[in-house]
């Protein structure tokens, strides 16, 4: 019998999520202490992120992504939504650094060379929500946000859709050799969030995962 999708990419990213726990980024995020500016440094690198693989999701012709993508996973609105409201309350955001560049770069080129593989990075990133749900009171406290303001990506999670697109996944990539593929690439999506968690974490004091 085949092991489900969902259930390999779960244990064999584990030490990656696990890592990224860890990051300074994450750590000051808890403690209550993340620099207002990283916290809005992030959303704006997810933006570039989600806006190439969104854009390269909905043009995908694939049966798999296709049967798997809906546009009910789409994030790009709230995150400019969230970068809106800080606009206006803030002033500039600040720019991405470079690891959301070759973040973007790599999902345009897997999309015209294996496009299943858009698969791996959309899990790492639809999975990230989840997170977010948990670490979303932990914004509105420390920006002291209101009404959904600010928080609008990190409080997207949603554990009925999350469960209907690993079914999706689950369904429509039941080949070892395909699943080893979009594995990969999950791996590959977990470093570039690393990068750019190093990219945030910059002298908050915790080391970054380079490598598990």
């Amino acid at each position: 019998m085949t092991d489900l999708l969902s259930g390999r990419l779960r244990n064999g990213t584990r030490a990656w999520h696990q890592a990224l726990e860890g990051t300074g980024f994450a750590t000051a995020m808890l403690a209550g202490t993340l620099p207002l500016d990283r916290y809005v440094g992030q959303l704006a690198a997810y933006r570039v992120v989600l806006s190439a693989l969104e854009a390269e999701l909905a043009r995908a012709t694939c049966p798999s992504v296709t049967s798997v993508w809906s546009p009910d996973l789409v994030k790009l609105p709230l995150l400019e939504r969230d970068l809106r409201h800080f606009a206006a309350t803030q002033g500039a955001i600040p720019e991405p650094g470079p690891a959301a560049e070759e973040f973007a770069e790599e999902i345009r080129c897997t999309a015209a060379a294996g496009p299943r593989e858009l698969l791996g990075f959309l899990y790492v990133l639809e999975g990230s929500t989840l997170g977010a749900m948990f670490l979303c009171r932990y914004v509105t406290d420390a920006y002291r946000l209101t009404d959904g303001k600010g928080a609008s990506y990190y409080g997207s999670g949603d554990r009925t859709r999350w469960a209907a697109f690993a079914e999706r996944l689950d369904r429509a990539l039941g080949e070892p050799a395909v699943q080893e593929q979009v594995l990969a690439a999950a791996e590959r999506a977990y470093r570039h969030i690393a990068l750019i968690s190093g990219e945030l974490s910059a002298g908050l004091g915790a080391p970054t995962p380079e490598h598990v």
